[in-house]
């Protein structure tokens, strides 16, 4: 979440994330709407790519970036949550459910696919 936050910290790198929000672009294009050098260029797009903002792929001579934009969402939200006052507890809640849902069963103890035993069945006499 900090390289995400790091990474939105620069103007020069929102706006590239903004300019991606509209479809990808080659390195040529993004460098064409900034006064700039290649490398600071380069360290930026690095920057935002670490932070798992952006994709990069190369189709021939050229390399196009992508926006990731679950990325941002997830992180913004992950953020969110733990400022809001019910974040804590429904985290806490789904930790414990997923842990419950994990946990194998003991033994004895009916499962989803077994079925409790039916009280009102007759009983099986029990070996003497």
């Amino acid at each position: 979440m900090d390289r995400v936050f790091e990474a939105l910290s620069s103007t020069p790198r929102r706006r590239i994330l903004a300019y991606l929000n509209g479809g990808e672009l080659t390195a040529g294009d993004i460098a064409s709407r900034f006064d700039f050098s290649k490398p600071a260029l380069s360290a930026h797009l690095r920057i935002l790519e670490d932070a798992g903002l952006i994709t990069r792929e190369k189709r021939g001579q050229y390399v196009y970036f992508q926006l990731v934009p679950d990325r941002l969402a997830n992180t913004v939200f992950a953020w969110v949550s733990e400022l809001c006052p019910q974040g804590r507890p429904l985290k806490r809640e789904s930790r414990a459910r997923a842990k419950a849902a994990n946990t194998p069963p003991v033994a004895g103890e009916p499962t989803d696919d077994m079925h409790a035993p039916d009280k009102h069945a007759p009983d099986m006499e029990e070996p003497a």
